[in-house]
């Protein structure tokens, strides 16, 4: 089972990371989801896992139980998580409705997917 979850956090993570690079705008919005998944999946498995274990630690019975803790924090990071995806979206859809593209321009020189201008007051 850890093995499972473990292998589930990596994929995760190298998705997310490999979404995050991309020069498009909704493709980095995908990044941060699948990464705020693996954050997810990564703070579950830290309440142990065990299967129909109780969540809650009974005094006289030796039984396994799994932390409840990480469950609650997983419920409020997904919530939270949902909720900046949707200001990032919309921030997204702003910028495409306006430039008419997703582009993630990073060099200077660049502007609308044009070449990059040269610079003004040099010879050729």
């Amino acid at each position: 089972m850890e093995v499972l979850v473990a292998s589930a956090i990596g994929v995760l993570t190298a998705g997310g990371v490999y979404m995050i690079l991309r020069m498009r705008a909704f493709p980095v919005i995908i990044g941060v989801s699948l990464l705020s998944y693996a954050v997810n999946v990564f703070l579950f498995s830290t309440g142990r896992l065990a299967v129909d274990a109780p969540p809650i630690w009974q005094k006289y019975a030796d039984v396994p139980y799994s932390d409840p803790l990480p469950q609650a924090l997983v419920l409020t990071a997904i919530v939270i998580s949902f909720g900046m995806t949707a200001v990032l979206v919309m921030i997204a859809l702003g910028a495409y409705l306006e430039a008419d593209h997703d582009r993630i321009n990073i060099l200077e020189g660049e502007d609308d997917g044009d070449e990059p201008s040269e610079e003004k007051g040099q010879d050729a």
